[in-house]
């Protein structure tokens, strides 16, 4: 930091008190090295406005009169965020004595929905606004850099979940707010409205979100996107009749998160939700009244036609429901599975051939090579079992599920026998994505893979695992720490394990050692013992013949005391030995 001509630190995070420990420890040592600094230094502590949430209301006739910058020595800090503000008050005390060094806080208002979304934009501000400051060096000390939204939480939601989400919100009821982190909800009920004039009326640069993220949601949106690699999976699943498509396309869809169409299920669906919206009370105030009467009026148009053509459903109407499932925001956003659709050639032409004139808008997500605007499925697999098996499988099925599935005899024998005509047409629908350098991916006979392993196996291969649900980068780095922290246990468990094992070896090994000595000990005691037996027989002839005689001589020579004692019992009667080595051997 001595190095540095800009020190800038963020204590915005959280009211962690190690942020405010840290802070304060960097004002410290720069203030011990403020006589040794020859040229200007600027500090600039990025603070947040949880300090200003107890303030002083000047009017209390008026309390929505928005705050200013200048009001910030009326502010009151929340109760969790005191040190915040008295690491504030610290560095606008040093602004009095500091003769070389310049110190700033900044409260960063838009760090909110910069964390939510668009944090390339965000950071790219905040950048400017640090830039800005340094450059013009402002009179006043105490800055406020805020957009100019006037945005309320629910606004902000609703705005997220009619771009991302199901278009509605629900209410967070009061007990279900307490299992919240408790520093999260202390933010989120903040209610003040602040106006700022230093940074647009003092800096100048460009915003790139100056109206806030209510009004530029589309660009914040298509920024996360591309940030996050959020890429649509858009699938369609090709093949005869009874093949197994639909039980594919549902794994599919729940192992990548994916939107599933039929165009049967799809319009049991659709006429459900226009049931549903006309009927049912609690839409009336979610939805207009210009929306209910066009629900009313589409339900009507599906049943007339429905009743015209004797409850067959039309082409048109079926590319009408679908050009709407196809275009949702769930199907646009997270991908789809098509399960057997298009059919045959000319239907794939009707809903993929004209690029749809929605989406057309410019910018750089579309500039990526993997972004498609169209709603053309960019992974086309064909499914393909023998007759022999497919009649089987028909055959198994209940009579009840046949009929419902229009898998009776009859009529399976006719879908099964057009589906093969139409594979041997001069050009067919998998042509029809060849040429589009879509080229589909064939799956193989299913007849050998009953529950789909070795089709999901190849399809995953194929896309990859999922990717339009991935973390932030923060939730990433937490995710691979619990990794590392679960291989450290695991290893930590293996070695603890192998500890137990080579104890446990060593104990048996102990064991058998003390085996092994008891039994030596028994060895050498009965070998002591044989040995003694063995010589009992010689120790009773020695003391029987040998030693009453040995024992007189050798009295009588100490009494004598000659000076050749083996000679002297050489001769002694009753000793008396025939020569000189018997005598010295009996002798030692």
């Amino acid at each position: 930091m001595e190095n540095c001509d800009v020190v800038v630190y963020c204590v915005t995070e959280s009211a962690a008190q190690q942020q405010i420990e840290e802070a304060t420890w960097a004002l410290a040592v720069l203030r011990d090295e403020m006589e040794n600094f020859k040229t200007r230094r600027y500090f600039i502590l990025v603070s947040t406005l949880m300090t200003w949430t107890n303030f002083r209301v000047s009017d209390p006739n008026n309390p929505v009169v928005p705050f200013l910058e200048e009001d910030f020595l009326r502010r009151r800090p929340h109760p969790k965020f005191r040190k915040h503000n008295e690491l504030e008050k610290l560095v606008l005390k040093f602004c009095v004595f500091a003769v070389y060094f310049t110190f700033f806080v900044i409260l960063l208002l838009f760090v909110i929905w910069v964390k939510i979304g668009s944090k390339l934009n965000g950071l790219l501000i905040y950048c400017r606004v640090v830039q800005g400051i340094i450059k013009v060096k402002p009179s006043s000390r105490y800055i406020l850099a805020i957009d100019e939204s006037k945005n309320t939480l629910e606004e902000v939601v609703k705005t997220i979940s009619d771009v991302l989400g199901p278009e509605k919100i629900c209410k967070l009821l009061p007990e279900d707010a307490i299992r919240m982190n408790p520093e999260e909800l202390d933010c989120l009920n903040v209610n003040l409205q602040v106006e700022a004039s230093i940074v647009s009326d003092s800096l100048t640069f460009d915003w790139t979100s100056e109206e806030g993220l209510v009004k530029n949601i589309k660009n914040i949106v298509k920024e996360y996107k591309l940030a996050r690699q959020l890429l649509p999976i858009k699938i369609c699943l090709i093949g005869p009749p009874a093949v197994g498509k639909t039980t594919l396309a549902m794994k599919l869809c729940q192992y990548y998160k994916l939107h599933y169409i039929n165009v049967k299920s799809m319009f049991d669906e659709k006429i459900t939700q226009l049931e549903t919206i006309i009927a049912t009370e609690e839409y009336e105030e979610e939805v207009a009244e210009e929306a209910q009467a066009a629900a009313h009026d589409q339900l009507e148009y599906i049943q007339r036609t429905l009743e015209d053509n004797e409850g067959v459903v039309t082409e048109d109407l079926i590319f009408e429901v679908l050009h709407e499932k196809l275009y949702s925001k769930g199907s646009m956003n997270q991908g789809f599975v098509l399960d057997g659709f298009p059919e045959t050639l000319d239907q794939a032409k009707m809903v993929f051939a004209e690029e749809s004139q929605e989406n057309q808008d410019v910018d750089v997500l579309s500039k990526m090579p993997w972004y498609n605007k169209s709603v053309t499925p960019e992974y086309i697999f064909s499914l393909e079992a023998p007759d022999d098996f497919l009649f089987k499988r028909v055959q198994e099925l209940p009579e009840c599920v046949a009929e419902k599935m229009r898998y009776t005899q009859d009529e399976f024998k006719s879908r099964l026998g057009a589906y093969r005509q139409r594979c041997r047409a001069p050009v067919t629908l998998l042509d029809f994505f060849d040429h589009r350098e879509l080229h589909p991916e064939y799956l193989g006979s299913l007849s050998d893979d009953s529950e789909y392993t070795s089709s999901m196996k190849k399809i995953i291969e194929i896309i990859g695992e999922p990717k339009n649900y991935g973390g932030t980068p923060e939730e990433q780095a937490e995710q691979k720490r619990r990794k590392e922290e679960e291989r450290k246990q695991k290893l930590a468990a293996e070695a603890a394990e192998r500890k137990e094992r080579k104890a446990a070896a060593l104990a048996e090994m102990t064991g058998h050692y003390e085996d092994w000595k008891k039994n030596l000990g028994m060895v050498v005691e009965q070998e002591s013992e044989m040995l003694e037996a063995k010589a009992l027989p010689l120790r009773n002839y020695l003391m029987k013949y040998v030693m009453p005689s040995l024992g007189e001589a050798m009295l009588e020579c100490s009494k004598v005391k000659p000076e050749d004692p083996i000679d002297f019992l050489k001769y002694f009667p009753g000793f008396l030995v025939k020569n000189d080595k018997t005598a010295g051997t009996v002798l030692n």
